[in-house]
């Protein structure tokens, strides 16, 4: 019933425990979840995840926080890897401006290029944003992603910048940041997205929402941020879950 879209199952907060961890998703309602793979290893283990489990799928790509270490060589296997059948989108990818492991112009570059692969594979992208907000939008608006379209995971702007985003056809997903008390902004930002552009994730094992703020995150816990945005736009829980359900599969491609 419910779609995480954007999830790091493969992360080692959950070594050993997998099946436990899917088990408490579904007990949540939560029955189909994109596990996203940012560097080798990680990617590695999404796709594993995914042709073991019929209701995983696997976003693969290249991290902002990883762009210095991107080569030819590791393009060319990632190119091989998006066109396995289970890959739903190229990402996470984008800019981070937190962390700047790289320089901005390194990052930009990684992150335009993965475009340029998305666009040719004709895949949605799944975009990382931190303290980068005005560079990842004209990056976006330059590479004409309308054309391919994708996600602002886990979007923590304000109302008028998901309207610009909006306006380039993306899809914003909340995380668990929306149930935070403070995350007003956010919290506006969500009620103003179209129902059909909306989806929902954990980013776990981070963004615990309430009530396990501060705790590692899990896919199940996506169940609480529904319940928020259901709330904040005064519809149901079951319609919110349903939709948002369905935007994923319209976006990711999924019969």
């Amino acid at each position: 019933m419910i779609f995480d879209s954007h999830t790091h199952l493969n992360a080692k907060q959950f070594e050993g425990e997998i099946p436990e961890v899917i088990q408490r998703a579904k007990e949540q309602g939560v029955t189909e979840m994109a596990v996203v793979g940012f560097d080798t290893a990680t990617i590695d283990l999404s796709l594993a995840l995914s042709q073991t489990y019929d209701f995983i799928y696997s976003i693969i790509g290249w991290h902002p926080t990883e762009a210095g270490s991107y080569t030819p060589a590791i393009e060319k296997r990632l190119q091989e890897q998006l066109t396995l059948p289970k890959v739903v989108a190229l990402g996470e990818i984008g800019l981070d401006y937190y962390w700047m492991e790289d320089p901005k112009e390194v990052q930009e570059k990684v992150f335009r290029r993965q475009i340029a692969i998305a666009k040719e594979m004709n895949l949605p992208i799944s975009i990382h944003m931190r303290d980068a907000i005005e560079d990842t939008y004209r990056i976006l608006k330059d590479c004409k992603v309308h054309e391919i379209g994708g996600i602002m995971h886990s979007y923590s702007g304000d109302s008028e910048w998901a309207k610009r985003f909006l306006d380039l056809g993306m899809h914003l997903s909340f995380s668990g940041v929306v149930t935070f008390k403070k995350a007003i902004e956010i919290q506006e930002a969500a009620k103003i997205v179209p129902l059909d552009r909306l989806l929902v994730e954990t980013d776990a094992p981070y963004l615990a929402p309430v009530p396990y703020r501060g705790k590692r995150n899990e896919p199940g816990y996506t169940r609480y941020v529904v319940e928020k945005i259901a709330e904040l736009r005064e519809v149901s829980f079951e319609e919110l879950a349903q939709q948002t359900t369905k935007n994923a599969h319209q976006l990711f491609r999924i019969s």
